[in-house]
């Protein structure tokens, strides 16, 4: 049960990793602000190194991961280009992002919840993942 839920956070971590990372860069070539364009960027960076500790993990446990529901992350481009169409502004992108945080977040916790067996390096990872979606939602409220 332990290795099962372990495998199965990892693979929700791989695929959150992944779909931030594309939304971070979905809005960047976008984005006018200097501090806004360092704060996406380095959550980005963070998301990168996360997910290098994740694929270590889920090489260890033979599994190739998981990446984002493809309906989800249609949704997410269509949204993303949908609302920057309308208004390309810093204030769009940070609205946009802060909703994607927000969504991260909430599966995270849900996931963390609904795998409470797994390992508490698993569960570490996924709560540092958490932090970060927060951490960045926060960060750019001024700009919305």
């Amino acid at each position: 049960m332990v290795e099962q839920d372990t495998i199965r956070l990892l693979r929700e971590c791989d695929a959150g990793v992944k779909m931030g990372v594309a939304s971070i860069d979905d809005v960047l070539p976008h984005v006018n602000s200097a501090k806004l364009e360092k704060l996406l960027t380095d959550c980005k960076e963070e998301h990168e190194k996360l997910n290098t500790e994740i694929q270590q993990l889920l090489d260890k446990y033979h599994d190739e991961g998981k990446n984002p529901n493809p309906i989800a992350k249609g949704m997410s481009w269509m949204k993303t280009n949908m609302k920057l169409g309308m208004e390309e502004s810093d204030n769009t992108i940070a609205d946009l992002m802060t909703d994607g945080c927000n969504m991260g977040v909430k599966s995270l916790n849900m996931y963390l919840n609904k795998y409470e067996a797994a390992d508490e390096v698993s569960k570490d990872i996924t709560k540092r993942l958490i932090n970060l979606e927060e951490k960045l939602a926060v960060d750019i409220r001024g700009y919305l």
